[in-house]
């Protein structure tokens, strides 16, 4: 009994750091980022790997589950 109450407030207490964590960012403006800027910092490979899981996706979209 004592254990779930001690999971049960931690599990709250994270929730509840992730709410205040995402109000706080909110509150500072950092939803508004320039996607042109991040272009700039990514490294080819990166954006090579990103391309072909997009374009992996996309074909398992098409084909269905099966």
């Amino acid at each position: 009994m004592n254990l779930m109450w001690f999971l049960l407030i931690i599990c709250v207490g994270l929730i509840g750091l992730g709410v205040f964590i995402d109000w706080r960012n909110k509150r500072n403006g950092l939803e508004h980022s320039d996607p042109e800027e991040n272009q700039k910092h990514v490294s080819e490979s990166e954006r090579a790997y990103v391309e072909s899981y997009m374009h992996n996706m996309k074909n398992d979209h098409n084909n269905g589950p099966l």
